[in-house]
């Protein structure tokens, strides 16, 4: 009974699908087509599909959970295959629906996040738009759901994390007093600026000369709540965007800050937004507005960069004005790039906002494209965008090929520049709707929800499947005497595959090994450089020594609202990633199994797994027992297709250990520059932090930093090979448990098998449609010549395809 802890307080409950009262069914379609707003028709027909294969293989699994459980419930003794069965059964039962589709919006001030996020969820002034100033405050996630009002979650910093901004806050001031009695020429900086405004914000004029200690037992103007989250809601979008201005909206120092949401904004580290059955956003998909240099807090700064690691696409978002030059403009091209790199996204795109302004007499004097003659503005606006696309993608292209494998399917986007005008979606003096190009980033959006529910509905529908072959044949009598023998033979050979892949995935990994040494030589080489570069201004000390101060407070890292994000312990490692980007993004993309890409290699040794059980089953007559084939070859994807989410995740940790490893090198360095004050301060601070790094670097900072990373990529391979084993041995376990004396009768499934294997079988019909309804959609594009044609999808469909073939 004991070994039933497991399985307590689990239980699903029964899922609900077509069969039930009429009522709940009718309910259940009015809230399935609702989420399906958002879709044409053809495409709304090919997710209600989907969705109710999902929904019945739900009913199934929960329904055989339920069996299984019942059956073993007063059994003091489960057997170790029947316990890995039920509880493969309940991870598939609570595997959510669809992980939600992040899309970044990453860019500068003012480059017109907010405007894009209005103009694309139909809402013109719901975020709060401000021309060139800062107008968010913080990282706003966007998205729809099922529910019928428009809602707000924000969250605030928990005391802790308040508690060591304001001791960073204070430091920074208290000790800029001190030199500014001393020197009348230093000036405030961005730095001392921000640290004056939230602590005048939060606890009113004169904070800024308060101690730590004395702010600490001061109270707030406004009402922090305990729960450290404040729900606004409203039936109307316009109702709630007044109730949420105040709290996302970036104060100016010179405003009458008298709004509850005006008096904590320092406090507030993200706010989520949920919008009720949008026609325009499915839902699963969250729109994330990213500010483009990061926080001086130590948590809203690891929150920005984790955002940004999670976003599958990144849109950089930069206005027409400056995005053919600038350092921020580059600044967060590279970011986005290290996110392909270090986390989740597939997909970059540079999305040019403002397209709509072009003096035109200026253009034409300039213009030196085309011999067309230019009508009028909307001509001049839409010659100008194509130009600049062609320019902006072929320039991206080459950066991108420069820091990703040859592989990378952002490469082969057919689209990487999208010229955008928000102001011009809604008023259309020039350029008609689809001409903004707003439609055209709906219709991406779409189209990556529907692949990513196709695939995952393939994947679901198959593993369950699978799943319930092996269920079935518990209780089947046609079990072969030599079974034992079979299962031997596999083991062995699964044995010799796992040495042959520990292997594979050494030779993977050895590959970083050259780029890690001649990077590392480099970095000796031009550490000095790189660091006066980033010690020295145009302006001189004036203003500077705050900002260092800054810097050396958060261990070499500050980030502000208005400049450039300055990373010392990334810029001296810099030569290192330059000689490793290339290399690390090939081991972690999909390449060919015969290239340096590890994702490939563990799908040949998938494959080869599967082809010898394929043999086996054949030679030794598993035609009779074709249940436990189809299991172990299912399973087999399962477990190895589990992998690649384990190992994206530890990929930001391998990625991120060469400037994490130097960062603790030198920490004791940031700390003594911290505490210096007085006369030359600034120049004092840089010569602590010169000699600092000197020092370790003559002790082998960059040499420890690459036996960091070694490390690392070992501990990987460590935790792969130990995975597989594991699970495969349990596979096996089971798949022979008759053989070793695990097998116990069950209860009977062979009604929800039957209802299972209806469903795989139905994956294809599933596809075919979707093939006949494009078709049908390309004839009538064809036949309408105002139409557009949408783009070739890279993953069509194919006519009498099997399930499995959908779920790369």
């Amino acid at each position: 009974m004991a070994e039933m802890e497991d399985f307590v307080g689990q239980e699903p409950q029964p899922v609900d699908d077509d069969s039930f009262k009429e009522p709940m069914k009718k309910r259940r379609r009015s809230d399935r087509d609702q989420r399906f707003r958002a879709f044409p028709s053809m495409e709304q027909s090919a997710l209600k599909e989907y969705e109710k294969l999902e929904s019945r293989t739900r009913r199934v699994l929960s329904n055989t959970y339920q069996k299984l459980i019942q059956s073993v419930f007063l059994d003091d003794n489960i057997p170790s295959g029947i316990k890995y069965l039920i509880n493969r059964l309940l991870t598939l039962i609570e595997k959510p629906s669809l992980d939600p589709i992040y899309i970044g919006l990453f860019g500068g001030t003012g480059a017109g996040k907010s405007s894009l996020i209005n103009a694309i969820i139909q809402q013109e002034m719901f975020l709060p738009v401000s021309g060139e100033n800062i107008c968010t405050s913080c990282i706003v996630q966007v998205s729809s759901g099922c529910c019928d009002q428009y809602e707000a979650k924000i969250h605030f910093l928990s005391d802790q994390e308040w508690k060591e901004e304001l001791k960073n806050l204070t430091k920074l001031l208290h000790e800029t007093e001190e030199l500014g009695r001393e020197e009348d020429a230093w000036d405030r900086d961005d730095a001392v600026e921000e640290a004056i405004w939230k602590l005048q914000v939060l606890y009113g004029n004169g904070a800024e000369s308060k101690n730590y200690e004395e702010l600490l037992r001061a109270k707030p103007k406004g009402k922090i709540p305990t729960s450290r989250i404040i729900t606004l809601k409203a039936e109307e979008a316009g109702d709630l965007s007044v109730k949420l201005d105040p709290y996302i909206r970036a104060q100016r120092r010179d405003c009458n800050a008298k709004l509850a949401g005006a008096q904590i904004w320092p406090l507030i580290k993200r706010v989520e937004v949920t919008l009720p059955k949008s026609e325009l956003i499915p839902e699963g998909v969250v729109l994330v507005d990213i500010p483009g240099t990061g926080d001086f807090n130590s948590k809203r700064d690891e929150m920005w960069k984790k955002t940004i690691d999670k976003c599958s696409v990144i849109w950089v978002i930069s206005d027409i004005e400056r995005v053919s030059g600038g350092r921020a403009h580059e600044d967060l091209l590279n970011e986005s790039i290290k996110a392909c790199q270090r986390g989740f996204c597939r997909d970059i795109a540079l999305v040019v906002t403002k397209t709509d302004r072009l003096h035109l007499p200026e253009y034409l004097r300039e213009r030196k494209v085309g011999n067309q003659v230019i009508q009028n503005q909307r001509e001049a606006i839409l010659e100008r965008n194509e130009t600049l696309k062609l320019q902006r993608s072929r320039i991206l292209k080459e950066k991108l090929k420069r820091k990703l494998p040859a592989d990378s399917k952002v490469l082969e986007a057919s689209d990487l520049v999208y010229t955008v005008s928000a102001q011009e979606y809604w008023q259309q003096a020039f350029l008609t709707e689809e001409e903004t190009e707003i439609p055209k980033l709906r219709e991406y959006i779409r189209k990556q929800l529907l692949d990513k529910k196709r695939r995952m509905v393939t994947k679901y529908v198959t593993e369950a499947f699978g799943l319930l072959l092996l269920t079935d044949s518990f209780n089947s009598t046609d079990h072969l005497p030599n079974e034992y023998l079979h299962m031997s033979c596999l083991r062995r050979f699964v044995e010799e595959k796992i040495q042959l892949l520990e292997k594979i995935i050494d030779q993977c990994f050895a590959q970083i090994e050259q780029p890690l040494q001649e990077g590392v030589r480099n970095a000796r080489t031009s550490y000095r450089r790189i660091l006066s570069g980033c010690l020295v201004r145009s302006k001189g000390n004036q203003g500077f020594h705050q900002t260092l101060k800054a810097v050396c407070l958060k261990n070499g890292i500050y980030a502000s609202r208005t400049l450039a994000r300055i990373d010392l312990n990334e810029a001296i490692t810099q030569p290192i990633y330059e000689q490793i980007d290339p290399v690390f993004g090939g081991i972690f993309s999909a390449g060919k199994a015969t290239g340096s890409a590890l994702m490939p290699h563990i799908d040949d040794f998938k494959h080869s797994l599967q082809e010898k059980m394929t043999e086996i089953g054949i030679r030794n007559g598993w035609k009779y027992d074709s249940c436990k084939k189809k299991f172990l070859i299912q399973e087999i994807s399962a477990i190895l297709g589990s992998l690649e989410g384990h190992i994206l995740r530890k990929k930001r940790r391998i990625y991120e250990s060469l400037s994490t490893s130097v960062q603790n090198d030198l920490k004791s360095c940031y700390e003594e520059a911290a505490q210096i004050t007085g006369k030359k301060a600034c120049e004092r601070m840089k010569d602590v932090i010169r000699r600092g790094v000197d020092r370790q670097v003559a002790e082998g900072i960059f040499e420890r930093a690459q036996e960091r990373m070694q490390h690392q990529f070992q501990q990987l391979k460590n935790g792969i090979t130990e995975k597989v084993k594991g699970s495969i041995s349990t596979m096996l376990t089971l798949a022979s448990s008759q053989g070793v004396g695990l097998y116990k009768e069950l209860a009977d499934v062979k009604s929800e098998y039957k209802e299972m294997e209806k469903l795989y079988r139905s994956l294809r019909e599933v596809a075919e449609n979707a093939v006949l309804r494009r078709g049908m959609q390309e004839f009538l594009l064809r036949m309408s010549p105002s139409k557009v044609a949408p783009p070739p999808q890279n993953t069509a469909l194919i006519v009498g395809a099997q399930p499995q073939d959908y779920e790369k």
